[in-house]
C-alpha cells in the first residue's frame, strides 16, 4: 500500500462566517470539522496529516486540536505567511489577506513527498471521497494525472447566501474545464458567475461542482511554484490572490496535467455563514445516530 497524506488548508480568514470557522466546534464532544476529515482519512488508509495554518494559531492547534489524535496519525504543520514570497517581491504594507490557495498549498511543499489529498478545513466531505481518492492513489501510475471528487450542486449548497464553487465540465471522465464561480440560488434558477470573466450563466441543480477535494502527486508543487511566481511578480494589491482552481485550469487547458473526475453521492456540509452552523451540528447528530461516526471520535 502506498503512503498517503492529507493536507488541510486552514489559514483562511472566514470573512463571511464572521470568525475563525476552521476551529468552531460542531460535534457533541467539541470536534471541529477537520476532526471528521482526519477520522475519515485514517479509515481510508492515510497515515499523515499536514495542516497549513497561520503561525500565530500553532499553539492553539497543537494543544487543543491535534493532541487528541497525535498517536493515531502523524501530524505536521506548514505556515502560510505573507513573508513566504520571493525576496525580490514587495507587497503592500497594509495587506493582511493571505495570498490565496495556490500559495497555501505551496507552503506544504517541503513536508509532502508522496501522493496526497488536499481539502479545506471548513468543508465536511463525507467518507466516500476519501475511499475514492485512496483507490485512485493505488491505481494511478501517471505522475501528472490528478483527481477531483465532485458533488452535485444540490448536495453542496448553503441555504443562507451565495457560495463559491468550481463549476466543472467533464469529458470522458476527465475535467476539460473548471471555473471558480460565485453561485446564487433563486426560486426558479441557479446562476453561476465566473470570478475570472465576470460572465454569468444558469446551471442545473445537478451540475458537478468542485469543493476543492483534490488528489495530487508531488509533481504538482513545481507547477504551483511556476504559476505562483508569475502571479506574485505581477501587481499585488491588498486583496488579489491566486486561487488553486484557476492554477489547475491553466494546466488542464495547456495539456500539462490530466484531471480525472469522479462524482460522489455524499452530501457536503459546511459553514459558509453563521446560520449554517446549527444545520451542520444537527446533521452530525444524525450521522452519529445512524452509526456512520462514533459519538466521540477519539475515545
Amino acid at each position: 500500500m502506498k503512503e498517503k497524506t492529507l493536507v488541510i488548508l486552514a489559514a483562511g480568514m472566514g470573512s463571511r462566517f464572521g470568525g475563525i470557522k476552521q476551529i468552531e466546534p460542531v460535534g457533541s464532544n467539541g470536534e471541529i470539522i477537520a476532526d471528521y476529515s482526519i477520522y475519515d482519512s485514517i479509515r481510508a488508509g492515510f497515515t499523515k496529516v499536514v495542516f497549513v495554518i497561520k503561525k500565530e494559531n500553532y499553539d492553539y492547534f497543537k494543544t487543543h486540536i491535534t493532541a487528541k489524535y497525535a498517536d493515531k496519525i502523524k501530524v505536521e504543520f506548514a505556515f502560510q505567511s505573507l513573508d513566504d514570497i520571493p525576496s525580490d517581491v514587495k507587497i503592500p504594507a497594509s495587506r493582511t489577506k493571505p495570498l490565496g490557495t495556490t500559495h497555501a498549498l505551496l507552503c506544504a511543499k517541503s513536508l509532502v513527498q508522496e501522493p496526497f489529498i488536499m481539502i479545506n478545513a471548513d468543508d465536511f466531505y463525507g467518507y466516500e471521497p476519501y475511499k475514492i481518492a485512496s483507490r485512485f492513489i493505488e491505481e494511478s501510475a501517471d505522475s501528472y494525472e490528478y483527481l477531483t471528487v465532485n458533488y452535485e450542486f444540490c448536495k453542496a449548497n448553503s441555504k443562507n447566501g451565495k457560495v463559491n464553487r468550481g463549476i466543472v465540465n467533464v469529458k470522458d471522465d476527465y475535467v476539460d474545464f473548471i471555473d471558480e464561480c460565485s453561485v446564487e440560488t433563486y426560486p426558479d434558477k441557479i446562476i453561476a458567475t465566473s470570478y475570472e470573466t465576470k460572465i454569468s450563466k444558469e446551471i442545473p441543480k445537478n451540475q458537478p461542482v468542485s469543493l476543492s477535494f483534490f488528489c495530487f502527486k508531488p509533481s504538482i508543487f513545481a507547477l504551483l511554484e511556476e504559476d505562483f511566481n508569475e502571479f506574485i511578480h505581477g501587481e499585488i494589491t491588498d486583496t488579489n490572490e491566486r486561487i488553486l482552481t484557476n492554477t489547475i485550469k491553466k494546466y488542464i487547458i495547456d495539456g500539462t496535467i490530466k484531471f480525472k473526475s469522479e462524482l460522489t453521492s455524499s452530501k457536503w456540509l459546511g459553514v459558509t455563514y453563521k446560520d449554517d452552523l446549527q444545520e451542520l451540528k444537527e446533521s452530525i447528530v444524525e450521522l452519529v445516530n445512524n452509526k456512520e461516526y462514533p459519538n466521540n471520535l477519539w475515545e
